[in-house]
């Protein structure tokens, strides 16, 4: 019988490209199929040209597809993990052991400069809650998180707290009337420049991403989000509101960048997976190079969703500001789930804050505690072991699951009252007892912040009252 004879033009005929790919080709099939006929063998191939992810990992037909579709199996060679590089856990005794594992994981990355672990940290997906790392020349998505660019944002008011306790009800009506959770969105929608970016048109993507990013201007997400008034107590002097010392009612609102950042954050966690091959614990750390046109592409997707989560921070102050009749005397805003480009130690590193605040010398930022407990206005004081980071709340005692089973609805309810609270929305998961005691987490982290004053809610809007289901 005679052997298998291929030559170029029978792939061309098929279809196959001129290049290097007719050539793997021919040799892959005269190497495993030298006995088989030249019709079955251009059958196969014109089945792998037509179907190349069905056989991207074939042990024969591999290489062919490699050729057929550009990829570089050399640049796919899995990462090695290094010895774990030495970082600062702060108030560690407080932090469970999933949290602290997956630091220890992502210490070890070939790309890993430094990192800090805050007091609140708790389990995520692959860089912890609470975990902050400080990378070169790469971002890593997941270590960015899901909901990119979620903030806080306060508005100070110049109006005694006295107003609102004598008619709380207008203040729930206010919440209700102007702000929207979950699936819910507003009517009569704001129009906003960051909906004008060039992003939206360059960035595939986010293009698509447009429409869905329109629709939720101007509104908040579920789970631990909220928008609710409170009194500000402002205890230092020399604050940079140049506020006097005393009370003052005051909103604040936390959320992020709803389903865009969702789905930037899907599609470049996916992209970096497939670019960057780690060892199964590290593979949610994946990244991107910035050298490279994915990570770029993700970094101008990441500031832009970043933007849009301040925007619509923006729109809810505004509406409400405009419903009070007074324009705030003061405002702080500041976020967590991004990355940064920062100089540390002399070298320009890509600082990633996984629900950790910023707290470089001179910067200001709010920690919440819980609905039933105060929060913290901030001035950061710049450590470089924290690389300059701080706690983003109290952090999760409970995961949600064991909240919802464990927690009583009547426990609640009475917990909410002892404590003067107005809740609308929320749920057992959001119960004030399944967050860690905010006292402690100040207390370990003093070295790492000011405190200028605290703010203690009064009504709370969250998810969940079924005016909206939740995301």
């Amino acid at each position: 019988m005679k052997g298998l004879k291929l030559h170029g033009k029978d792939l061309i005929a098929i279809g196959y490209p001129e290049g290097r790919a007719i050539g793997i080709a021919i040799n892959v099939m005269l190497k495993h199929h030298r006995k088989m006929k030249i019709d079955e063998a251009l059958e196969v191939l014109k089945r792998i040209l037509s179907e190349p992810d069905a056989f991207r990992e074939h042990e024969h037909y591999a290489p062919i597809v490699d050729a057929l579709t550009g990829r570089d199996r050399k640049s796919e060679m899995i990462h090695e993990l290094l010895p774990r590089k030495d970082y600062r856990a702060y108030g560690s005794e407080h932090i469970e052991q999933g949290a602290i594992h997956q630091m220890e994981v992502a210490m070890k990355l070939p790309v890993t400069v430094a990192g800090a672990l805050m007091p609140d940290a708790h389990q995520g997906y692959g860089l912890p809650i609470g975990g902050v790392l400080a990378v070169e020349n790469a971002v890593i998505p997941y270590g960015v998180g899901v909901d990119i660019g979620c903030r806080m944002c306060l508005s100070i008011f110049n109006i005694a707290p006295e107003v609102m306790e004598k008619d709380r009800a207008t203040y729930k009506r206010l919440l209700v009337e102007h702000t929207r959770f979950g699936r819910a969105v507003h009517e009569k929608r704001m129009d906003d420049p960051v909906l004008e970016r060039a992003e939206f048109n360059t960035i595939p993507v986010v293009k698509h991403l447009k429409d869905r990013a329109w629709m939720q201007i101007g509104s908040s997400g579920s789970g631990n989000h909220f928008v609710e008034f409170g009194v500000v107590a402002i205890t230092d002097a020399q604050n940079e509101f140049g506020l006097a010392v005393g009370d003052y009612l005051a909103l604040l609102s936390h959320s992020g960048s709803r389903g865009m950042g969702a789905g930037i954050a899907q599609h470049y966690t996916r992209v970096a997976k497939e670019l960057c091959k780690l060892p199964a614990e590290a593979q949610n750390l994946a990244w991107l190079s910035l050298d490279s046109a994915e990570g770029m592409e993700y970094w101008l997707a990441m500031n832009l969703a970043g933007d849009f989560a301040s925007a619509c921070h923006h729109q809810i102050h505004a509406r409400i500001a405009k419903a009070l009749g007074e324009k705030p005397a003061a405002m702080v805003e500041n976020h967590h789930n991004f990355a940064w480009k920062e100089v540390h130690d002399g070298r320009e590193v890509i600082v990633h804050r996984k629900g950790a605040t910023p707290a470089g010398k001179g910067v200001l930022g709010v920690i919440p505690g819980s609905m039933t407990a105060p929060g913290y206005i901030v001035r950061g004081t710049g450590v470089a072991e924290s690389i300059s980071s701080a706690s983003h709340g109290a952090g999760r005692l409970m995961s949600r699951t064991k909240a919802k089973e464990t927690i009583s609805p009547s426990v609640v309810k009475k917990h909410l009252e002892q404590h003067g609270i107005d809740l609308i929305g929320g749920g057992l998961d959001e119960a004030p007892m399944a967050y860690k005691d905010i006292g402690t987490v100040m207390a370990s982290q003093r070295e790492l912040v000011e405190v200028i004053g605290s703010f203690t809610p009064k009504v709370v809007r969250m998810c969940g009252d079924g005016s909206a289901a939740e995301d």
